[in-house]
């Protein structure tokens, strides 16, 4: 063996080791912007990270909530003040493995834990405060009747095996308005969502009994969305609400409109 192959041979741990080096620190700086086309793609762009920090490893962004659709669908998009703040562990990775923190500075009080590997994945359960304004960037109908009041989602530990998911999760709309009506608030109301396995259903109720009552079912899969609803105002509100209930949906009597949609 000659003298410059007996150096190479005493460099080689050296290398490798400079090699790995190089890689973890390649892999730690990854940028935060890296995620956030994958992020949006998994929504379909109606949930989108933007202006991202940090890495992929320790970042923050901020959560917008768009029509979807591409460039076109950033049009009357709304931002959730504050930052969505995340943490990825690194050593998990090594066993096949990916754990993250994830937090909302201004609207979620505690933090959710993602866990997610081959065989499937987890998300802790939560909860998360927004202004129901945030919702008009999801466009029709919440962008024309422009709501007020507080909108709070709760969920329940998610978990997604394969193409199937199970989980919980309620939205709860209290002292809800409208830009369209004057009559201030219409009524408190609840949305639940039950995914199980490779569907789910939505269940509408009024929760507070305003001037405005709504109730509803529907059912969600990858391939279709239905959901038949009836709105109805009180006799007492029937004229100051008549605007908004055509805008809602097409009249069934005097009182009332159904909520129908279908994809």
């Amino acid at each position: 063996m000659n003298y410059g192959m007996r150096r190479l041979l005493a460099a080689w741990p050296w290398i490798v080791m400079a090699g790995i080096s190089m890689v973890v620190t390649l892999a730690i700086m990854l940028p935060a912007a890296w995620i956030v086309p994958q992020f949006a793609k998994s929504t379909d762009g109606h949930v989108n990270l933007v202006d991202p920090a940090g890495s992929l490893w320790k970042g923050s962004a901020t959560l917008m909530l768009a029509t979807g659709g591409g460039a076109s669908g950033a049009d009357g998009a709304t931002l959730l003040p504050g930052r969505i703040e995340w943490r990825t562990a690194f050593w998990p990775l090594f066993t096949g493995r990916v754990h993250m923190e994830m937090r909302q500075t201004d609207s979620m009080p505690d933090s959710v834990f993602v866990d997610a590997g081959l065989s499937g994945s987890t998300v802790s359960a939560g909860a998360i405060a927004v202004p129901a304004s945030l919702l008009s960037g999801l466009g029709a109908p919440f962008n024309t009747l422009n709501m007020e009041g507080n909108v709070r989602l709760n969920w329940t530990e998610w978990r997604m095996l394969g193409p199937n998911t199970y989980g919980q999760a309620i939205v709860t709309l209290d002292d809800m308005a409208s830009s369209v009506s004057r009559v201030k608030p219409l009524g408190s109301y609840r949305v639940v969502f039950q995914a199980e396995g490779q569907a789910g259903t939505i269940n509408l109720t009024t929760t507070s009994q305003g001037p405005l009552l709504l109730s509803g079912q529907g059912t969600v899969s990858k391939t279709s969305t239905t959901f038949n609803g009836v709105a109805t105002a009180t006799p007492d509100a029937r004229e100051n609400l008549a605007g908004l209930l055509n805008l809602l949906g097409r009249h069934t009597g005097p009182d009332s409109v159904e909520l129908t949609f279908a994809r």
